[in-house]
């Protein structure tokens, strides 16, 4: 996002956006998130301290004037009604979007306390995360992801077949897949640029290697618009596939396939590729590194679907297969 373009919130805030943009390196999508849920947060401690009408439209409140000594005023009770306010009268948040509330305002506050030692006092320590519902991630069997594979087919069918052998044998995210250029491929490797603008390796087998190569002798014949000419998937208007024609595309072909095209995403597909990696041996920590997971414990959620590989490893224990007349 344009931060020379924001002039509706007050300058600690956008003091801390720069520092996550220029500094931290985060991306768009994250600092525009700290701005929204922050500005919903000042909006409504003016409205809930009475500090504006409340005929006040809630998106009509204005910060600006938002100073240190309004934030050091904060207190616990009104940061746990922020978790659950929405500015849309009877919508209730989601878990999901209550806890990225909560760790925007967590960030803030760290910022002002442990960065520009401004506050004494991090009021945010004590506040408890909101409880979120635990879920395994859904996946592709090995036969689906065949199903699907084998549906590829038309003016576009080696295109698409080369997304989908990304898809499922890199784990790659649709934003990382969209992004690549044809100068981030290498003879057994791509140079994905991940969340936070962080680069990282990816290999891949001989089978994407062949989908690959057999994907660019029909783009390398394609006209492409020159501002998109470095780009490795092309769409029908000789730009840049999208996101969103990414995911036109999945559904089409898991209608061709059989499959429920509710139930499964490009995302969903990169959790096919970290099942079946981890079902085939790949160490959590390995696994952490091609997903680009900052955090082991966003990849540990994968090793509670392999549950064929633990019985297995039950079953290998002697003692497990001990019986009571073998003692006797």
């Amino acid at each position: 996002m344009n931060l020379d373009q924001i002039n509706d919130i007050p300058d600690i805030l956008m003091e801390f956006l720069e520092y996550h943009s220029t500094v931290r390196g985060h991306s768009d999508r994250t600092v525009a998130a700290y701005y929204m849920d922050l500005k919903i947060l000042f909006r409504y401690l003016k409205r809930k301290r009475r500090l504006v009408s409340r005929d006040t439209p809630f998106q009509e409140i204005d910060i600006t004037d938002v100073d240190l000594d309004f934030i050091q005023d904060t207190r616990i009770e009104e940061l746990y009604g922020y978790q659950s306010f929405s500015p849309e009268s009877g919508q209730a948040l989601s878990a999901a979007s209550r806890c990225r509330r909560t760790s925007s305002v967590k960030s803030f506050f760290n910022y002002l306390t442990n960065k520009r030692h401004l506050l004494e006092r991090n009021v945010t320590q004590e506040l408890d995360m909101p409880k979120r519902q635990a879920s395994l991630p859904r996946y592709l069997e090995e036969s689906d992801c065949e199903k699907l594979l084998n549906v590829c087919d038309g003016p576009y069918a080696e295109r698409d077949y080369c997304i989908l052998m990304l898809f499922m044998s890199c784990g790659l995210r649709v934003s990382e897949l969209v992004s690549l250029n044809v100068t981030d491929l290498y003879e057994d490797h791509l140079r994905v640029l991940g969340k936070g603008n962080k680069e990282r390796v990816i290999f891949f087998g001989d089978g994407c290697r062949e989908a690959i190569d057999d994907y660019l002798m029909v783009r390398n014949v394609v006209k492409v618009q020159e501002k998109d000419k470095k780009a490795l998937f092309i769409s029908q208007k000789n730009c840049r596939f999208g996101v969103r024609g990414v995911q036109q595309m999945l559904e089409k072909k898991l209608l061709l396939a059989g499959l429920d095209a509710t139930r499964y995403s490009p995302h969903k597909l990169r959790h096919t590729a970290a099942t079946l990696m981890l079902k085939n041996g790949v160490d959590t920590r390995a696994l952490q590194e091609v997903l680009g997971h900052s955090n082991l414990n966003t990849t540990q959620i994968y090793t509670h679907l392999d549950n064929t590989a633990l019985h297995e490893a039950a079953m290998a224990n002697p003692i497990g297969r001990r019986h009571k007349t073998e003692a006797e």
